[in-house]
């Protein structure tokens, strides 16, 4: 399982966002969190929230709620620092969470172009398990260190939504709603005591294999057992037996291009997307091997 470490700056430098450049420094041990928290603000917004493409395949200016979980995945990356950003935010999100506790899938946009369809056509008026799930999820990480985000109303209003959404499920449901529900139970099964048992519920809708089809994506588009369970130690991981994770390793090690970088296999909307992507991707490869102690 050979990685080419020298090869990743160099491609971040030519394909990469500044945000991810300076991600990766500091994943490995030669940035700081004020230089990445400078890179995030560019995306922010005076009402606390985020967009310009911080979500790729979602440019348009205006603050989403798409855009949150990936700032949210900053916050985490920075800890142990906190930044009043990641309660700004929590802010936002609760201006913009419905009566039921959960996050619409967008809001209007006031630029539809190099826009994803399916973040075209969402409903503002209607709560969202797909984005409320990851966004509260990864709000849970972050509140792992700051206990400001840990103690916000709106954390608490969207993990009862998704507990409840996500008891009331009667099949299995689409691969990324699956995908984003699993990890949102896997980040408060410590403090929920309903998350067991939805976790162990759900996790039987997932192949022995790991892999799940994305349904009306990409001819091979899938969801693989790192996308649930990146991290060891965690009780996601219980869902899989560990050859399947040794295996997923070595096939995302070995998805490293000859560039450097890593790519996604979902549908390219954008020429700035695109590459936006190949960034994320190479960013997150590195985080995941770096994480199973392969780098």
């Amino acid at each position: 399982m050979n990685v080419n470490i020298a090869a990743i700056p160099g491609f971040l430098a030519g394909h990469a966002r500044v945000l991810d450049r300076r991600r990766y420094d500091l994943l490995m041990g030669d940035g700081d969190a004020a230089s990445v928290l400078a890179a995030l603000d560019a995306y922010r917004n005076p009402d606390g929230g985020y967009g310009w493409g911080l979500e790729a395949d979602l440019r348009s200016p205006e603050s989403q709620p798409g855009a949150a979980l990936h700032a949210f995945e900053v916050f985490e990356n920075v800890a142990p620092t906190t930044a009043p950003q990641a309660v700004a935010l929590c802010d936002w999100l609760e201006s913009v969470t419905l009566p039921d506790g959960g996050l619409p899938f967008t809001l209007p946009l006031t630029v539809s172009e190099a826009t994803a369809p399916w973040w075209a056509g969402g409903d503002p008026a209607t709560s969202s398990l797909q984005i409320t799930s990851i966004s509260a999820a990864s709000a849970h990480r972050v509140a792992v260190h700051d206990p400001a985000v840990a103690g916000h109303p709106w954390l608490e209003r969207a993990t009862r939504y998704c507990l409840d959404a996500i008891q009331a499920l009667d099949e299995t449901p689409h691969a990324y709603v699956l995908l984003f529900a699993v990890r949102f139970l896997d980040a408060v099964y410590d403090s929920q005591p309903r998350a067991a048992d939805l976790l162990k519920r759900l996790g039987a809708g997932i192949p022995a294999d790991g892999r799940v089809p994305v349904e009306g994506g990409t001819e091979n588009e899938a969801l693989r057992p790192l996308d649930f369970a990146p991290h060891p130690g965690r009780p996601v991981r219980d869902l899989f037996e560990p050859e399947v994770i040794a295996a997923d390793l070595v096939r995302l090690a070995g998805e490293q291009h000859d560039d450097g970088g890593w790519s996604v296999d979902y549908a390219r909307i954008s020429p700035a997307g695109a590459l936006d992507w190949r960034g994320v991707a190479t960013v997150h490869a590195v985080e995941v091997l770096r994480a199973n102690g392969l780098i």
